[in-house]
């Protein structure tokens, strides 16, 4: 029983640590982010199943991880809260032609960052650009101002 109790509490903080870890621009990982974030299950894993190195327990702390990875995958459909709560809403980066400075702190990002993906969707001006949104899984989401007419 203390297996699973563990197994639990290991997937919650490993869920907590990925969910902080990721949400950056182009939803890419860093080589120190996917170190810490292996580093860290192996400590989990180690933590799991403590002095007994059996298979079953072993077999037992990953089915653990993978129900309650599935469960929390059911209860994110039935519940918006849940949802939100644990892959986060679309934020605000840039709406027309201001910088959304409070979410950009918190998000530790720069306007260059935001600007790096408007260039690689082909957007060469602040100008062309209506909102910039941090989607949730990390990337960022151009939406071109409309083109005034002559």
């Amino acid at each position: 029983m203390g297996t699973i109790v563990r197994s639990i509490i290991g997937y919650f903080f490993l869920l907590l640590t990925v969910r902080v870890l990721v949400r950056r621009p182009g939803a890419q990982m860093t080589l120190f982010e996917f170190v810490f974030i292996f580093l860290i299950g192996g400590v989990i894993i180690l933590s799991t199943v403590g002095g007994d190195r059996s298979v079953t327990n072993c077999t037992c702390a990953v089915i653990t991880v993978a129900l309650m990875h599935r469960s929390l995958s059911w209860i994110k459909v039935r519940s918006s809260f849940v949802q939100r709560l644990v892959d986060g809403s679309p934020l605000v980066l840039l709406k027309n032609g201001e910088w959304q400075e409070g979410t950009m702190r918190r998000m530790h990002m720069e306007p260059e960052d935001v600007m790096a993906a408007a260039r690689s969707k082909g957007v060469r001006n602040l100008e062309q650009v209506q909102y910039a949104i941090l989607e949730r899984n990390g990337g960022i989401s151009i939406i071109r101002a409309k083109q005034q007419e002559s």
